[in-house]
């Protein structure tokens, strides 16, 4: 049998193997796009928090300067049974940041799906504390649907106008799956940092411990090389992933194109379009 077909057996099953294994007791894997610092890049920055910034840490809505819409697509390994797509909606109000974030994987046969309602507030100007409420979906043909509630918690700490840290914590109660509620969604626990000596230049870096997982470390770089022009990279070391993306500024819109490489599994592509609803502010 060839070598493309024997793969793309072996990762349209991937899913259905998984969750046997986490229905023998283990916690349930959390899903996110391979680049995932990629879309929550600028979590740890005054300059380049954007609409998506959120999804990693919360308490960076608050920074959202204005209301802000976006949509994130990838095909892992250029294979359709493994899409991934993330939506995400921030406005900010003088009362806080609202936020709104759905997250959509898989294909007909078996998908997983998630909705997050967040909120977040500065506490003063050196704190930013969120919080994202979330109701996750898991449906396999044949097997029904089920559903679990979880939670989210991130601040971020700006502890000087160049270096931002802060803490996320997801799920680290509840959120489980089954009729006897025995499946648990994985607790992830993050630290992050951020560094930006200039509004052209960030450097962010991630420290992950999901449930049952080893120890991650997410690190990227951004680089402006225009006001309509920035560059990414980045590399994922539990995977051994890297990835690398452009963004083009248009008016109010911003289109990013990515690409992520694995050694063995090859590479994934992604599109990612944001639209600010006002100008942004300089």
């Amino acid at each position: 049998m060839p070598k493309l077909i024997v793969l793309r057996i072996r990762l349209v099953t991937l899913p259905f193997l998984s969750l046997f294994i986490t229905f023998t007791g283990l916690g349930q894997h959390i899903r996110r796009p391979v680049p995932s610092n990629y879309t929550g890049l600028g979590a740890y920055s005054l300059n380049s928090a954007d609409v998506f910034s959120f999804t990693s840490n919360q308490g960076s809505l608050a920074q959202l300067r204005n209301s802000s819409a976006g949509i994130f697509a990838e095909r892992r390994y250029f294979l359709e049974e493994l899409s991934s797509y993330t939506a995400a909606f921030g406005l900010p109000t003088q009362s806080g940041s609202f936020g709104l974030k759905m997250n959509y994987y898989g294909f007909s046969d078996y998908n997983e799906s998630q909705i997050g309602l967040a909120y977040a507030r500065k506490l003063g100007s050196k704190v930013d504390l969120g919080a994202q409420f979330n109701y996750n979906g898991i449906r396999i043909a044949g097997y029904g649907n089920d559903a679990a509630v979880s939670f989210e918690i991130g601040t971020v700490l700006h502890l000087t106008d160049k270096l931002h840290a802060g803490i996320h914590v997801n799920n680290p109660v509840g959120g489980k799956f089954g009729k006897d509620q025995q499946e648990k969604i994985a607790s992830v626990y993050t630290f992050g940092m951020g560094f930006e000596p200039s509004d052209k230049f960030f450097l962010s870096t991630d420290i992950i411990k999901e449930q049952d997982q080893p120890v991650n470390v997410n690190a990227g770089i951004q680089y402006k090389f225009l006001t309509q022009l920035l560059a990414r990279a980045g590399i994922s070391t539990t995977t051994s992933t890297t990835w690398i993306g452009i963004g083009l500024f248009l008016k109010s819109f911003r289109i990013d194109v990515t690409a992520s490489i694995h050694s063995q599994l090859g590479i994934t592509p992604g599109l990612m379009l944001i639209y600010n609803f006002k100008p942004a502010e300089k």
